[in-house]
């Protein structure tokens, strides 16, 4: 299966997960709008979050694919097979005792202690979805197993699993909690425990057709494959527990800013993950492997070639759509969010819209560490990424203070997202001057032309988007259309006619990045 349509095939599913996603958060926003209950419920599903990007598909992923591949292409399929077994034996350990304290020192803060109104309503939720944490690093683990074998469909549809329990409990289980929104939650809360139960059994089976029966086996000290994984694990799980711990703290800091801060922000963050899993993290997902492979077989010109095709790609990808949302963010939010009878409204469209602005230009800087960290875990060097991101942790803390401190009542939390956003980009310049260093040019003047051309379609784009948003705003006046109607037709038109803008300029100035493109995803089609 080439790059091309792995890329397709996880695109695909990545981005029907991510609509799942924002539906989900749309039900969210119609129920419980920009409440303290929303905003509790995002903080504490931020720690089985932590928990997944520390141990599960951060680290591990970068640590376990390339020590896996090596012992298939080495070793054999049978080594393979003990290796996953002994992983998943230790991950289960390690992550139990975690669970169990963490559910223990939720307990005794909330009914024990004196912990306020807002950790209050934080606590009780996050004791309910601590097990996710466990859950969702055996299904990851299975993910990176499923990944190393060539087989991507499963894992990237494994969220959806999550995206759909959460819609259904919505329905079908915060009823069954009352009335009041502070016990309905709940209902979504047991909802996603459920949700990851089910991510790890559906992945069963196909380990299984793969020759992969993991037991438990507690033969792990005895295992140099697993000692490893662990040495590459440590620097890998450092920085990624120095940067979920800072996202942990952002959403701390937004909570102490308004109880309205961290619904927003979600809200937000949502609307940038949509376009970001439908390519950017697809194409992340194949890379790591891809370069692994290129690694242990000595190819460095082909890593080059693969890091150049998928930096332009995004490039001209998310450029455009990081420009977009970030003038239309009010529309767009609105569009998105507001509902007749709900929740979300035009105080919580102010404060999600003013966060997404700001998270906007992340969509291109995010891409970016996507593709440039899997190049270092390939080379089984996860140390420069921490190094790189203890600055830029640093930086963004920093930042966030000054937010929290010095921005305008209002937009604090705004200011929360510019700051990651900032210190990201940092990240990916620090990064891209090392890997530079270590492998070579990866072609950058080939990327700097599909930037600049991308750069002057985009600029073309936001202004005809912008006479098109205030023109369809008054045709829909004049029309008579009923006010969720007149958003869709503004709101589209302006994007509408904004993508074909797009297209045409980009063509004219990056005709053969622009055909490559279309090439790889005729390619993908004609072969799935």
């Amino acid at each position: 299966m080439t790059l091309a349509r792995k890329t397709a095939v996880v695109g695909l599913l990545t981005g029907a997960s991510r609509i799942l996603g924002f539906v989900r958060e749309v039900l969210m926003a119609v129920h419980f709008g920009t409440s303290l209950t929303k905003s509790a419920f995002d903080v504490a599903f931020r720690i089985p979050n932590l928990f997944r990007r520390l141990f599960g598909e951060g680290a591990l992923f970068a640590s376990f694919i390339p020590v896996l591949t090596e012992t298939m292409e080495k070793d054999g399929h049978e080594a393979a097979n003990r290796l996953v077994s002994r992983t998943m034996t230790l991950l289960i350990a390690a992550l139990g005792l975690i669970t169990v304290a963490g559910m223990t020192a939720a307990w005794a803060w909330w009914r024990l202690g004196d912990p306020g109104e807002r950790a209050a309503a934080v606590l009780p939720l996050l004791e309910v979805m601590f097990p996710y944490s466990l859950l969702i690093c055996v299904a990851a683990l299975f993910m990176a197993v499923l990944n190393s074998a060539g087989h991507f469909a499963i894992p990237a549809a494994a969220p959806m699993v999550l995206n759909a329990g959460w819609i259904a409990s919505v329905y079908l289980l915060c009823p069954l909690f009352g009335e009041r929104l502070e016990s309905r939650i709940f209902g979504v809360a047991w909802g996603v425990l459920v949700a990851g139960v089910a991510q790890v059994l559906m992945q069963v089976p196909a380990l299984a057709r793969h020759g992969f029966r993991p037991r438990l086996d507690f033969a792990v000290a005895a295992d140099g494959r697993v000692r490893q994984v662990l040495l590459l694990m440590g620097p890998a799980a450092l920085g990624m527990g120095i940067v979920q711990v800072n996202v942990f703290v952002d959403g701390v800091l937004a909570m102490i800013v308004g109880k309205w801060a961290p619904a927003a922000l979600t809200y937000a963050e949502r609307l940038v993950y949509l376009p970001l899993g439908v390519f950017a993290t697809a194409i992340g997902t194949v890379l790591l492997p891809t370069f692994s492979r290129q690694v242990a077989q000595g190819r460095i010109d082909d890593m080059r070639l693969t890091l150049n095709a998928a930096l332009r790609r995004m490039v001209l990808v998310m450029l455009p759509a990081s420009v977009g949302l970030c003038m239309l963010a009010v529309p767009v939010v609105r569009l998105a969010y507001v509902w007749k009878g709900g929740a979300f409204d035009e105080q919580s469209v102010i404060y999600s819209a003013r966060a997404l602005a700001c998270y906007a230009p992340g969509l291109l800087v995010f891409s970016l560490n996507k593709a440039f960290v899997p190049a270092f875990y390939a080379m089984k060097d996860t140390r420069t990424p921490v190094r790189a991101g203890l600055v830029c942790v640093a930086l963004n803390f920093a930042m966030n203070l000054f937010a929290v401190f010095f921005w305008p009542e209002g937009t604090q939390h705004a200011g929360i997202a510019f700051a990651t956003v900032i210190s990201s980009a940092v990240n990916s310049l620090l990064l891209a001057m090392i890997l530079h260093k270590a492998i070579g040019d990866p072609g950058w003047r080939r990327i700097r032309r599909t930037v600049f051309g991308a750069g002057v379609a985009c600029c073309a784009m936001a202004a005809v988007s912008a006479l098109v948003l205030d023109r369809g705003a008054a045709a829909a006046v004049e029309l008579g259309l009923g006010l969720k109607a007149g958003h869709l037709f503004s709101t589209g038109s302006a994007i509408a006619a904004g993508s074909v803008v797009y297209l045409g300029v980009v063509w004219a100035l990056c005709r053969e990045d622009c055909g490559e493109v279309l090439r790889l995803l005729l390619r993908a089609r004609g072969r799935s």
